[in-house]
Parts: C-alpha cells; structure tokens; sequence
C-alpha cells in the first residue's frame, strides 16, 4: 500500500502564468497554505524549470507537466534529464512505447524520487474529442484501456478525470497514484474543462492528488482559496 498523503499535499497548485516573476509573487501569497506546485508547458518555456529547481531548495514539491512523447530514445533521455531537477511529478502521454521509454529513465536515476504519470484523455476531451481524433473508443473505455497498459508497464500514476477515477483504481489498484485536474470548487467557473468536479467530490472517489488552476491563481485572496480547499479534503477523507 502507498504511504499515507497529508491533506495539504494532495493539493497541487497550477502555476498556469507567463512569468517566473508572476509565479514567484503567487507562490508568496499563498505561503504555507500550499506546498506542492505544478508547472506546465507555459512557465516551464519561460524560466519555469529553474524555478522548478528554486522550489525544490526551498523545499516544495513540484510536478513537471510536460507530457513527454516522442521517440523511446528522445523520452528516455529526456525523463533522466528532468530526474536531475529533484521534481516529485513527471508526465508522458499514455502511448505504451512512451510509457516503457518513460520507465527506463526514471530507473536509470536511483534515488531520484521522481514519479512518472501517465496522461489518458485529456480533461479538455469528451467523447466527440475522441472521435475527432480518430479513436474508435469513447473517453471512459480509451481511459481504461490505457490506465491498464499503464500499470502492466510501471507507470506510477495516472492522470484522468475525477469522473473516471473508480474504473481508474478497478484497472491500476490501490498502490497506483491518481491525479486529476479539472477540479472546480463549488460556484467556479468551468472554464474549457469538460469534466470536473469538486474537491471533496474528487477525493471521495479514490483521488489521490488534486491539480487546481484558476480558481486558486485566478483568486483575490489566494491563500484563502487553497486553504478552503484543502479543509474540503480533510473532511472528505
């Protein structure tokens, strides 16, 4: 079974912005009411993996949203790169070639720590998404089928919706981690996600770690925001 995760880092702050610079002054504002911090191709393109190390120092967590995939090689290496960062998170695209490459690089760094998530679909993708993009499957079963392939394969955990997490843990079983984004406190707005949920919602359906943007980075009183929330979990859990 995996060790037991406190309340406050089962929350995970998207540092979605342009700068380190606006990052930076976010991160202060919430001070001690967050710890954990995701950051994405946006602030990763624009000095966000040497913040990614500053975090580190200074004793945070950081998941590294890169969604790696590429050639086995390219990921590899790429995978053994980021491992050198000290980050908690990493993600690659659930394509079985990906995820394999993505294994090999972490076990080639002992000690390092990182964790690789595998993306099944999107948040942002229903099933018309899917169809449009060539898949046979609707979102729920492609979400299954490749949250299987994932677990066969040593992927450490899975990035889905919270809406598929129960026939995410029915495929990957308890000593899998699930992250989800797509959360939304009551009366947010939903953004460009399709499939969201609340925070207690989530966490009463076997999520592990909860990814919240906007409705965080987006508030007049950041802090407060992520403080609420992570009392939802508490009492969810």
């Amino acid at each position: 079974m995996p060790e037991p995760i406190s309340p406050l880092d089962r929350l995970i702050v998207a540092l979605d912005m342009a700068s380190t610079d606006e990052a930076e002054r976010l991160i202060a504002r919430i001070g001690d009411a967050a710890r954990f911090y995701k950051i994405g191709y946006r602030l990763g393109y624009a000095g966000g993996l040497g913040l990614a190390e500053r975090l580190v120092r200074a004793g945070h967590k950081v998941f590294l949203d890169l969604k790696l995939h590429d050639i086995g090689n390219t990921v590899e290496e790429g995978v053994r790169s980021v491992a050198g960062l000290g980050a908690t998170f990493l993600t690659v695209h659930a394509y079985p070639q990906t995820m394999r490459a993505a294994v090999r690089g972490r076990d080639a760094v002992p000690g390092s720590g990182l964790r690789i998530l595998a993306v099944t679909v999107l948040t942002s993708y229903d099933d018309d998404d899917a169809r449009e993009a060539g898949y046979a499957l609707g979102v729920a079963d492609l979400v299954a089928v490749r949250a299987a392939a994932a677990r066969e394969i040593g992927i450490d955990g899975i990035v889905c919706a919270a809406t598929e997490a129960a026939t995410v843990r029915d495929r990957v079983g308890p000593d899998r981690l699930i992250v989800t984004p797509g959360i939304r406190p009551a009366g947010a707005e939903a953004g460009d996600q399709k499939r969201i949920v609340t925070p207690g919602a989530a966490i009463r359906s076997g999520v592990d770690h909860l990814v919240v943007g906007r409705p965080i980075t987006a508030a007049s009183d950041p802090r407060d925001v992520a403080r609420r929330i992570v009392a939802e979990i508490e009492q969810a859990l």
